[in-house]
């Protein structure tokens, strides 16, 4: 059994990463371009932005959620003449899986800085963890292609180890019971979308989302630094705006900001302060 480190008083003793999106493949753009292939395969044209309202979501949850949107079942309705079924959500999962597979090694960079956090946060005797929307196989190919350039976990939790994937918190739950960590209080969940917020408010840790980099911004690296400064601030507090109402307690521009956050948060610690966002119920 892993070592406990309880300790109330004594700061951040761990920080779990979402994937794609936080610390590899800037922009989210894998998944992204996935699922509009293969619904268009099928005759049904999506949008990136119906595309990116559920991610995070376990793969085969955030098909359901494109499939339960009004706009795409009136589409799907038109080609097929039914509203889409379990057995259609089924065969699309197939699809964009086989799909995935192939092009998930070109999607597994590090977010620039990311390597460098990682190793400023195990200086200060600090475990990463992680938790994601893909599967255990799909996360296995990512990871693998991550740790060539320098970024491996210490810990790596996917839907398939737990009841369910977000916004509940049991991958999470996991993290902290397989690096040992103990209070809840003193774990950070990092994030760039809703449903990364919402799993770490809802495991009553502390939850920081990441605007740049991220799905919910939706933009590459290149189209962050060409455009307009009043276009991107209006498109970043409308990303923090969201993230701060579904219960996060940090938002920041962008992921190497970290470090400025786990002072904050030790601060706050040393003072007994803590709120407790799981009172919003916010998967409920």
């Amino acid at each position: 059994m892993s070592e406990l480190h309880y300790s109330y008083a004594k700061g951040v003793k761990a920080v779990i990463f979402d994937w794609a999106g936080t610390t590899v493949d800037y922009g989210c753009f894998a998944p992204v371009a996935t699922f509009i292939d293969v619904f268009q395969k099928k005759g049904i044209d999506i949008t990136e932005d119906e595309v990116r309202k559920p991610m995070g979501l376990r793969k085969i949850d955030h098909i359901r959620a494109l499939c339960s949107m009004d706009r795409i079942v009136s589409e799907w309705q038109e080609v097929f003449g039914a509203k889409p079924e379990e057995k259609d959500i089924n065969a699309l999962y197939d699809n964009f899986e086989s799909l995935l597979f192939s092009i998930l090694p070109s999607y597994a960079t590090p977010i620039p800085g990311v390597v460098e956090l990682v190793a400023k946060l195990r200086k200060r005797d600090i475990a990463i963890g992680s938790t994601t929307g893909y599967t255990k196989q799909m996360i296995a190919i990512v990871s693998q292609e991550a740790e060539k350039y320098g970024y491996t976990p210490d810990c790596i939790v996917t839907p398939d180890d737990v009841p369910a994937g977000r916004p509940y918190p049991f991958m999470c739950f996991m993290n902290a019971a397989r690096l040992g960590i103990y209070p809840l209080r003193s774990i950070i969940k990092v994030g760039d979308t809703i449903s990364d917020v919402q799993e770490g408010a809802n495991a009553g840790i502390w939850s920081v989302g990441i605007i740049k980099g991220g799905s919910e911004l939706g933009l590459k690296n290149e189209q962050v630094l060409k455009m307009n400064p009043s276009e991107l601030s209006r498109r970043m507090n409308n990303v923090r705006e969201k993230f701060y109402a579904a219960g996060a307690h940090y938002v920041i521009d962008s992921v190497v900001e970290l470090d400025k956050v786990i002072e904050s948060i030790e601060e706050c610690l040393s003072e007994g302060k803590f709120s407790d966002v799981q009172k919003q119920q916010l998967f409920c």
